[in-house]
This record gives structure tokens, C-alpha cells and sequence, in this order.
């Protein structure tokens, strides 16, 4: 494989598009705050301690718009704001990515293990694509995970190049598998879990429509990826095995250690499936097990400790700029929220479906949380603000709480790989080197198509009963 050892490298003109759509969003945000009459619904706190719309007391007006300092200094204020610790746990996090990948490809340990990678699958690389996507999206399905695969997909984006891809398709097989999987939610904890918790259902009940539609999803994205492969240019030449993968004892060790930490971190986040007091730290577990990967792998594989630490800051310097592009992408919320526009949103939206007929109420509800998931990227907080309006709505026009759940899952997990306002997207696209109008280019036709299945996945719910 070529360039070896050359380190983290974000792409200047990634970063630069990436930040001019955001800011784009940022100023017709702070545009509509004036435009649009402010309003805010009632809250009250749960049993358990969450904040939720105060259904009974409803919906009032109030004075809208947003001082221009607190617009300008959003990205920096949104870090005071409700929920800021789990902004800041994406920072640390990225800090944290950004660090290891450079000392991995600085010691020649990430090009070693491509390069044995490329060996042992170039000829069945078909096989290989499925059986990632399957892994990634049974990861987002059953356990959750989304930002933690993130220090994955570098890894599955070079080995997709090295087996005659491109970068696009290895973010597919990763990042958007994932995406998928979170999306249809079989036992997704974050989405459906608090979802059906609020709306007084039995945690991860009415499972079978769900798991239908991951062999849907998954056969619609496998068959996507396959078409956009077949179609690259020298898609049909099987790439020869690397030559540099012949065995080296201390990259074979490093490789060992590598493999069996975070191995366990990634076996800890399958645990928190079942092991609910795991669930809020399985970013901080990520984080911790693949920095001591990092550590281990690099110091065995022949690394010096000062070359350690000199690559380690280096691609923290590297990666540092990505923070100010994620403050930005969630500083949308702080404005519309600061600016009494969220609420403001929610109750038309609320108010005009009255005169829809079922199978249009349906999808109006997916429709809603696909909108409200540009500006909200996290599932369970999108649930506490959402699920106490949708699903009392839906039971009045006869539609039954478990196939809202799955109409919300849907709006919250597909969109997260395609909005520019995701910061575990951002993130991704950077360190592939993909740029956000490339990336969007390509997957545009997936979610349409996806678009199409998920909208009759629940209009056959609603015709069989669900």
C-alpha cells in the first residue's frame, strides 16, 4: 500500500465545505427566530428524573428572537447549555481518536495491518463487505452504538481502498451500516428503549416488525453498495496480495495487543445491552479501551515512548480544528431553542396533523422526527421531547403506540448519517478524507430508496395491525 506512515491528515477543503454548510445553517437558523413567533410548551419532570413536555398544560406564545452576541458566540455558550456533558465527552473523544490514529500510522502499524487484511481478503471481498455491514449494523441495532464505532471507520475506509474501493464505500460498509442499524432499532436501547419506556410499554416489546425491517435495510444497503462498486473504475480486477505482508514479529505482537483491548471495550459495549448501568459510559469505555490499545500496540510494535508522545500531540494538532466545526453543528439547537423556536416548530407541526387520514398521519409522524433530528441529533433526548406529543396524538387517530415508536426510530437513525449537523458524521468524513458534498452525492440515493422502504415498512404495519 502507498504512503506509509504519514499520519493523521485532514483534508483542508473537507474541513473548509464542512464549515461553510454549517455556518449557512447557523445564520437561516438565526433568521427564522425572527421570522417565527416564539413559543414554548410547559415541562415537568418524570419520576426518573427527565425533563418532558407537560402535555396537560400545553402550549403558549412567547417573545421570540435571539440577542446577536449570544448568536455569535453559540458555539462557545452551547457548552453551558442542558446536556453540554455529552458534547463534551464527543470532544474528548474525538481528541482521544485523533491521537491514536496518528501514532498507529506514524509506527507502520496500521499500514502492516491493511496490508495482511488486503491478503487474506482480496479474493473473497464480496463476503467481506457483507459480513461488516452486517457487524456494524447489528452493533447500532442491538446495543446502540453510533459515535463509538467511530474509531473504526479509518480503519474499514482504508482496507475498502485497498481492496479496490474507495473511500465512500468504506464509509458505507461502516458509518452508514451503523446508522442503519441504529435506525431499526431491534433492541436499541437509546431509541426504542426510552421511547417505549415513555410511552408506558414493555422495554423492547413488538420486536418482530423491527427485526423485519433490518433484513430489509440490510439487504436494501448491501445491494446499494454491491451496484456502487461494480460500477468503479477497475472494480474487477481482484487487487494482488500486498507485499509487505510478510510476518514482522513486533507488529504481529502490537497487532495481538491491538486486537484483544479493544476487542474487550467492543465486547463491554455488547454487554451494555444487557447490563443497563453500562449504558451511559459506553463512549467513555470506547474512548479508555482503544487509547490503551493505541498505547500497547504502538510501544510493542518496536515505538519508542518519546515518538509515542511526539505522535500522539501531533494528531491531537491535527484533529483540534474539528472541534470548532462540531461546537458550530450544535450550536443549531442552542440557537432555536434560546431563540423559542424549537417548541414553536413542534406544535404547528403537532397542530396540522388533525386533518391527516391514517397511513398520511404515519408518515407525517416519521416526517416530524426526520425534520427534528437535523436539529437534535440524540436519540433519547429527541425521545423526552417528542414521544409525550406523537404518540397521544397517533392513539387518537387509532394508531397504536408500538408503530409510532418505530415511525420515531426511523426519523431519528437514518438521518444521522446524512445531516450535516451530526457531529459523529463530521467527524467520520474527516478522517476518511471524504467531503461532506461528496459523501452526500453518494448517499442521497441510498436514503431515498431507504426513504421508500421504511415508508412502506409502516404502512404494512398499519395494514397488518402492528
Amino acid at each position: 500500500m502507498e504512503q506509509k506512515n504519514k499520519g493523521l491528515d485532514i483534508s483542508a477543503k473537507s474541513f473548509i465545505t464542512a464549515i461553510a454548510i454549517i455556518f449557512a445553517l447557523m445564520v437561516a437558523t438565526y433568521v427564522l427566530t425572527f421570522l417565527v413567533p416564539g413559543g414554548e410548551y410547559a415541562r415537568t419532570v418524570d419520576a426518573e428524573g427527565h425533563t418532558v413536555i407537560d402535555t396537560a398544560a400545553g402550549f403558549r406564545e412567547v417573545p421570540g428572537g435571539l440577542p446577536f452576541w449570544k448568536w455569535i458566540l453559540s458555539p462557545f455558550l452551547v457548552l453551558g447549555a442542558e446536556g453540554s456533558g455529552t458534547l463534551i465527552a464527543v470532544i474528548i473523544f474525538l481528541l482521544v481518536i485523533g491521537g491514536v490514529f496518528n501514532a498507529l500510522s506514524v509506527s507502520g502499524l496500521m499500514n502492516y495491518m491493511l496490508d495482511k487484511l488486503v491478503s487474506r481478503f482480496g479474493a473473497v471481498r464480496y463476503r467481506l463487505m457483507a459480513a461488516l455491514v452486517f457487524f456494524f449494523m447489528a452493533m447500532g441495532s442491538l446495543v446502540g452504538s453510533f459515535e463509538e464505532v467511530v474509531p473504526l471507520v479509518p480503519i474499514v475506509v482504508s482496507l475498502s481502498v485497498g481492496l479496490g474501493w474507495d473511500a465512500v464505500t468504506g464509509m458505507g460498509m461502516s458509518l452508514l451500516a451503523v446508522g442503519c442499524g441504529f435506525a431499526a432499532g431491534v433492541a436499541n436501547p437509546f431509541t426504542i428503549g426510552v421511547a417505549q419506556t415513555l410511552a408506558d410499554l414493555p422495554m423492547f416489546s413488538g420486536i418482530w416488525l423491527r427485526l423485519l425491517s433490518f433484513v430489509c435495510i440490510y439487504f436494501l444497503l448491501l445491494g446499494f453498495l454491491r451496484f456502487y462498486t461494480k460500477r468503479l473504475p477497475g472494480s474487477e480486477v481482484t487487487p494482488a496480495p500486498a507485499a509487505a505482508a510478510v510476518s514482522d514479529p513486533k507488529m504481529d505482537r502490537g497487532l495481538k495487543l491491538f486486537g484483544i483491548i479493544l476487542g474487550v471495550g467492543i465486547l463491554l459495549v455488547i454487554s451494555s445491552g444487557f447490563l443497563p448501568f453500562l449504558r451511559d459510559y459506553t463512549m467513555i469505555i470506547v474512548a479508555v479501551m482503544f487509547l490503551a490499545a493505541g498505547i500497547a500496540a504502538t510501544l510493542a510494535s518496536g515505538m519508542s515512548g518519546k515518538e509515542l508522545g511526539s505522535a500522539f500531540v501531533k494528531g491531537l494538532i491535527t484533529i483540534a480544528p474539528s472541534i470548532l466545526m462540531i461546537l458550530m453543528a450544535s450550536s443549531i439547537k442552542y440557537i432555536m431553542t434560546e431563540g423559542k423556536l424549537l417548541d414553536t416548530l413542534i406544535h404547528a407541526a403537532v397542530g396540522a396533523a388533525d386533518s391527516l387520514s391514517k397511513p398520511l398521519l404515519i408518515l407525517f409522524i416519521y416526517l416530524i422526527c426526520l425534520v427534528m433530528n437535523f436539529f437534535i441529533s440524540s436519540g433519547s433526548a429527541k425521545a423526552f421531547l417528542l414521544i409525550p406529543l406523537i404518540v397521544p396524538l397517533a392513539q387518537i387517530f387509532g394508531i397504536s403506540p408500538q408503530l409510532c415508536i418505530v415511525a420515531f426510530a426511523f426519523g431519528d437513525g437514518f438521518s444521522n448519517v446524512f445531516y450535516p449537523t451530526n457531529a459523529a458524521l463530521l467527524i467520520a468524513l474527516g478522517l476518511a478524507d471524504v467531503g461532506y458534498g461528496k459523501w452526500a452525492k453518494f448517499s442521497w440515493k441510498f436514503q431515498a430508496l431507504n426513504l421508500l422502504l421504511t415508508a412502506g415498512l409502516l404502512l404494512f404495519g398499519l395494514a397488518v395491525g402492528y
